[in-house]
């Protein structure tokens, strides 16, 4: 029995450690967390996350919850999905916290405006969080131009995090009247095109059903459990 116990939904932020996982080749176990019941809200899932967010990953040294804490601690185990060379592992941590703290919060606000506002001023909200999504793509784009630790050879947990990100961003919110084009970004579009060929994205793509092209030109999940919406 593996002993790390993945907390997931298909097609949320536990896929960026899913992910990870694979790319470590670490084993490990899954429970599917059934948001179509609100079971990340329940008391026996807050004992593990108090917040209720989902993922949550077990290990030896407990369950850890917030998306970056978990792929720093992988890459403390698998030290391959970091960059060794002291400079570029301070860049690449610097975009990790970046992803975490800017731009994923900012999905958030896009894809749950009813959670930072009151049904009056959605629209505004999310007019607004369209454009500053595009103006940190554009930040993340020139960023990561010729950055040696994402969309390499191999994967990091930059790669693990991001890719998710630039897929959701293309799907979501489903009512939205525009979203952004990868194709404006060219590094963001090069670093989805990598990271669609690395095995390990293949077992996780099958594991929850993205299909062919899942950063690229993604479709709506089709999981063989749980709903990821």
């Amino acid at each position: 029995m593996s002993n790390l116990i993945l907390h997931y939904a298909p097609d949320n932020a536990s896929l960026c450690i899913r992910l990870a996982l694979e790319a470590a080749g670490l084993p490990f176990a899954t429970c599917l967390v059934d948001r179509a019941a609100s079971a990340q809200k329940s008391e026996s899932y807050r004992a593990l996350n108090p917040n209720g967010l989902i993922p949550v990953l077990e290990t030896p040294d407990g369950a850890l919850f917030e998306t970056a804490a978990i792929l720093l601690w992988l890459a403390e185990q698998k030290p391959s999905l970091l960059p060794s060379q002291s400079s570029q592992r301070a860049q690449a941590v610097m975009w990790l916290i970046w992803m975490s703290n800017t731009l994923h919060p900012t999905l958030r606000m896009l894809f749950y405006p009813d959670q930072y506002t009151t049904e009056n001023g959605q629209g505004a909200l999310s007019e607004h969080t369209r454009t500053r999504l595009c103006d940190q793509l554009a930040i993340l784009d020139t960023g990561l131009a010729g950055a040696g630790y994402v969309g390499g050879k191999a994967p990091s947990i930059l790669d693990c995090y991001l890719c998710p990100m630039l897929r959701w961003m293309q799907l979501y919110p489903v009512s939205a009247p525009s979203r952004p084009n990868l194709a404006d970004f060219p590094t963001l579009q090069r670093i989805a095109e990598t990271n669609e060929t690395y095995r390990s994205t293949a077992a996780a793509v099958a594991a929850e059903g993205l299909g062919d092209a899942p950063f690229t030109a993604p479709n709506y999940a089709h999981p063989p459990e749980g709903s990821a919406i």
